[in-house]
């Protein structure tokens, strides 16, 4: 598809076409475009981090599987039942993946790492959101791409994901659950190799390392963060909306000296983006989806302008 950008003032150069100032905050840029298409035109060594959750839209975003889940029954969505006052948002079930499904994914994913490692400069650091059952369709592809593999980012969050009794058997096997309730997720953290030594990578491309909370302590890697709820999901109704409380922590590590291109491939309802312009950052936002960037045009102002505290003492 061709690409649609939200244009405004420029001023900052050849690198973003478009930038959007806004007083304390962070320029940013939003394209329309399928991110493949504008990573295989991208300039080479043009953006310094990544951070993104991957839509693995192969499966759950297909149109038939949206069409179930907006009608609450049927598909990889589950729709989980509301307790406590709260109607809590439907999940994949990455369980009922078959083969084909997780080989076109793998297939994805190695597409996506080799199109992004040109563009990255050297000692640029990828978030990827993942999750236990599928992350290792996501790690292979970016090592065998060049990528080094850094470590993950556990994010504490505790969802009703897994911990049911069989499938129509639950009273028959009720002291069963068919896999552990998830308490976590994963987030791949990669480096493209740096140039000679971490500081001189620093001093050339101003990537390498992660920006620590303070001088006194680094940047962690459990992160506690709740789905995300109430105003934020309200401002941003998307399915994989992830919390400020977390986004802000991980735009922040990635870019060490402050200084850089964030790039968010799948954007969503701009989750990354605005977090990064909320930390007066730099970054681009990359949507297919017509609805999902015509969301993200209203929602990433309003979600950069929220106050966020997180309990993990790691600083915005």
């Amino acid at each position: 598809m061709q690409s649609r950008r939200l244009r405004t003032n420029t001023g900052n150069g050849a690198l973003l076409t478009g930038l959007r100032e806004a007083a304390r905050f962070g320029a940013h840029e939003l394209v329309h475009a399928d991110a493949l298409d504008w990573l295989a035109t991208a300039r080479s060594n043009s953006i310094h981090a990544v951070v993104t959750d991957p839509p693995y839209g192969l499966v759950e975003y297909r149109p038939a599987e949206l069409a179930k889940r907006k009608n609450g029954h049927g598909g990889v969505w589950r729709i989980p039942p509301s307790f406590d006052g709260h109607q809590r948002s439907p999940l994949p079930r990455f369980t009922v993946l078959r083969e084909p499904d997780r080989a076109q994914l793998r297939d994805f994913f190695r597409q996506l790492a080799a199109r992004l490692f040109p563009v990255l400069v050297p000692g640029a650091h990828v978030f990827i959101a993942t999750n236990p059952l599928v992350s290792y369709l996501v790690y292979e592809p970016f090592i065998a791409a060049g990528f080094e593999k850094r470590g993950e980012i556990i994010r504490v969050v505790h969802t009703l994901r897994g911990g049911d009794r069989p499938k129509n058997a639950h009273e028959e096997f009720d002291e069963i659950s068919v896999m552990p309730k998830s308490c976590w997720e994963p987030w791949g953290l990669f480096r493209k190799p740096c140039q000679g030594r971490v500081q001189d990578n620093l001093r050339k491309w101003k990537t390498g390392g992660l920006r620590r909370i303070s001088p006194d302590e680094p940047f962690k890697d459990l992160l506690h963060a709740a789905p995300a709820r109430g105003v934020e999901r309200a401002i941003a109704p998307h399915p994989s909306l992830k919390p400020q409380s977390l986004m802000r922590q991980l735009v922040r590590a990635a870019l060490p000296l402050g200084d850089g291109v964030i790039l968010d491939p799948f954007m969503g309802s701009g989750s990354t983006i605005a977090a990064a312009s909320a930390l007066g950052l730099r970054s681009v936002g990359i949507e297919k989806s017509d609805e999902y960037f015509r969301l993200a045009q209203q929602a990433v102002p309003r979600l950069a302008e929220l106050i966020v505290k997180d309990r993990n003492g790691q600083g915005e």
